[in-house]
């Protein structure tokens, strides 16, 4: 019994899996691209398909495409959207034509059958599914389309919650009092709560920035058709297109001011990603503080205990690692070297198209999803639930000779640089150093040394 089906397209007639819902023009990228057995990721397909249903409300409202079609495109696309199990149907891999041509057929092929399955017409993956559309206007509205929706529901409540757990502990530590540190040496004293908060105000800044970028991002290039010019597209089928998408979505989106910009280039995608790769910069500069602070416990820092949350060594027994920052660390190296490519795909803008578009999604839909994930687990598993060492920080902060930098108005630096070089070289605390070199009670040394007032 034979497991596959002859299906027929331009090129003549293919093998197709039997119980595939796609066609020849998908089965032709399948056996033309195995390159990474990576499919474009899960937020582009469903980005297609809202993209795919929406042009079938605008093409039946503008009298493009007969209602009972349109009806049935559009509830083959809700079908894909609520069966998880149909996703299998979309295997064209990432990397192939650049224009994403192949990708844009599959979704064309699968609803096409569902539909014609549904309303008992012949429904055409070309003529009906992809009516008043190219692959050009299709492929850059995925990517804007995909990236609106998860920078929406997941990246910015994901930052939010990393900021305000900052801003909660930051008040939980408050009385605490750490040594600062400048060059990885020694510096003035600070309270824990000042270097948390200021984690907070970073993360805090890049939301700034990529509400600031939205508007930009939820401008569409869908009705520019083939090169921009809007060719076989009824004049008010992109702003009824973006009409149905933005009821179905809940967000704005609007048409592009230009087509042409939107289809020939990959801007707006390049400076996401430019804002993910500053998010990604944050993070590490965060767990690398985290991991520092926790380092130890004896040999190291250990001015914090991070969670244990699995044993760290298969070979010394006891022993914990940071998990989280490190992982966090390394999703923020992923990030950035998704955005090298990205930045390289935005560069392929040849003419009127650009030839990196599925790179560009499936590195920019995977940086916006790894920092989700990562800050969310940052706050809750690393930031939230650390332990302070008070007595570390107290035995730290007491000897540390750098406090002799609020004598200086008094002494002069000259002379404080020998206290601390003094105390330095004793191990002794500088309050005790500093009596025996000044003429100052050692009553009002520990009044100007005090670590605490010295972080107000």
């Amino acid at each position: 019994m034979s497991h596959t089906r002859i299906e027929t397209d331009s090129m003549g007639d293919l093998e197709v899996p039997l119980d595939a819902l796609y066609g020849a023009q998908t089965q032709r990228a399948v056996n033309n691209f195995p390159v990474s057995g990576q499919g474009l990721p899960e937020a582009f397909i469903r980005g297609l398909l809202f993209i795919k249903s929406s042009a079938a409300k605008a093409n039946a409202e503008l009298g493009t495409l007969d209602n009972d079609i349109a009806n049935a495109i559009v509830d083959a696309a809700d079908k894909l959207q609520t069966d998880p199990s149909l996703l299998h149907h979309f295997p064209v891999d990432v990397f192939q034509t650049g224009s994403g041509t192949s990708s844009n057929m599959n979704a064309n092929e699968v609803l096409a059958t569902l539909a014609s399955k549904s309303c008992g017409k012949s429904v055409s993956p070309n003529d009906h599914v992809n009516c008043s559309q190219s692959s050009n206007d299709v492929i850059p509205t995925a990517i804007h389309l995909s990236a609106a929706m998860l920078l929406v529901s997941d990246l910015l409540p994901a930052l939010k919650h990393l900021a305000d757990s900052c801003r909660r502990k930051a008040q939980q530590v408050e009385q605490h009092v750490k040594t600062g540190r400048t060059h990885l040496m020694d510096a003035m004293p600070v309270r824990m709560s000042q270097p948390i908060n200021a984690w907070a105000g970073q993360i805090e800044q890049h939301i700034s920035n990529l509400t600031a970028l939205q508007p930009q991002l939820q401008s569409l290039a869908q009705g520019g058709t083939a090169v921009g010019t809007g060719v076989n597209a009824p004049p008010l089928f992109a702003s009824s297109f973006c009409s149905h998408l933005s009821r179905v979505t809940g967000l704005n989106f609007t048409p592009a001011e230009n087509f042409f910009a939107h289809i020939s280039s990959q801007d707006t995608a390049v400076a996401l990603s430019g804002q993910l790769k500053g998010v990604a910069v944050s993070v590490i500069k965060i767990a690398n503080d985290l991991r520092w602070m926790n380092s130890g416990p004896l040999a190291g820092l250990g001015e914090i205990e991070l969670q244990a949350l699995q044993p760290g060594s298969s070979i010394m027994p006891g022993k914990v690692n940071p998990v989280i920052p490190e992982a966090a660390v390394m999703v923020g190296y992923q990030v950035i070297g998704n955005d090298a490519a990205i930045s390289l795909g935005g560069q392929s803008g040849n003419f009127e198209l650009n030839v990196a578009l599925p790179l560009i999604a499936h590195n920019l839909i995977n940086s916006l999803t790894m920092l989700s994930n990562i800050s969310a687990l940052l706050a809750d598993k690393a930031i939230t639930g650390f332990k302070v060492n008070e007595q570390r920080l107290q035995e730290s902060v007491t000897r540390n000779p750098i406090l002799v930098t609020a004598l200086n108005p008094i002494v002069g630096y000259l002379k404080a640089a020998e206290i601390a070089k003094a105390a330095y070289a004793s191990g002794r605390p500088i309050v005790d150093v500093a009596a025996e070199m000044t003429d100052l009670s050692k009553e009002k040394l520990s009044q100007l040394l005090d670590p605490k007032k010295l972080t107000d």
